[in-house]
């Protein structure tokens, strides 16, 4: 049917489903209304990024008003941000898996109780780049974790439960045939590296700790390549587990700029 799908049988025993960190509700708001007709969503890290692509969207897309006039709908909470231009929402998830899962999950709730149908899901950000150019477009076609594999951990009570990080391939695709059409920068498809920490965790060598050496370093880089990695960020997994359990279509759109 299309409809962005919650599994958990809690939530139909619950009166009320408060989405806390966006400061939204199913009594206080209501979210048909409000979001029924999203097509589109967006996350990236950084709130004024996100504000930044909301008053884009609203430009590109011929709506009314300048872009100035864009409001923060979670404006009563201080974790996320989330704005909106016509079919288009543009949601900030903060740094790290922590962080963008909790955003994810009370994002996916509210575009299940909105009754959005057809959703796509795509992440845009910076990462780090692997043997590409410095500002090319990453197209992520399979997020990996720090061991090259497809694959995402989640703790749930005390048991590890292991969940596909396959993204859309078709989405991929026609990203990249999108791309043809702006030759201001190169895009590729290749694999995104999910690390939980951005100094030990990626391999950088000025962290407040480094327990290997610069050759150690290299050494994994070189293995993460001949594996497919193209570039690094600390948020892919958890993304492409969650979007694919949920029937959100989903891909990573990651701009190397180091």
């Amino acid at each position: 049917s299309g409809l962005v799908l919650v599994k958990n049988p809690h939530l139909d025993l619950m009166e009320e489903d408060v989405l806390y960190h966006l400061d939204l509700g199913t009594k206080t708001h209501n979210l048909p209304a409000m979001f029924g007709d999203i097509k589109f969503v967006c996350v990236g890290g950084s709130p004024n990024r996100m504000r930044a692509f909301a008053q884009f969207m609203q430009r590109e897309l011929g709506l009314a008003g300048d872009g100035e006039d864009v409001a923060d709908i979670c404006a009563g909470s201080d974790r996320y941000a989330m704005y909106r231009a016509g079919p288009v929402l543009s949601v900030s998830h903060g740094m790290g898996i922590p962080s963008i899962s909790i955003m994810l999950h009370e994002l996916i709730k509210l575009l299940h109780h909105a009754k959005c149908r057809d959703v796509t899901i795509i992440r845009i950000g910076t990462s780090g780049g692997l043997g590409i150019e410095p500002g090319s477009v990453v197209i992520t076609d399979t997020a990996v974790d720090s061991s090259f594999q497809p694959r995402f951990e989640q703790v749930v009570l005390d048991d590890v439960v292991v969940r596909s990080t396959e993204l859309d391939k078709d989405l991929a695709e026609e990203l990249l045939a999108c791309s043809r059409d702006i030759p201001d920068f190169p895009t590729l498809i290749g694999h995104t590296m999910c690390t939980y920490d951005f100094y030990e965790g990626q391999g950088r060598l000025d962290g407040a700790l480094c327990s290997f050496s610069r050759e150690k370093k290299l050494e994994y880089l070189r293995r993460a390549y001949d594996a497919g990695v193209r570039n690094i960020e600390m948020e892919s997994t958890a993304f492409a587990a969650l979007c694919g359990l949920c029937g959100l279509r989903g891909e990573s759109h990651l701009f190397h700029l180091l």
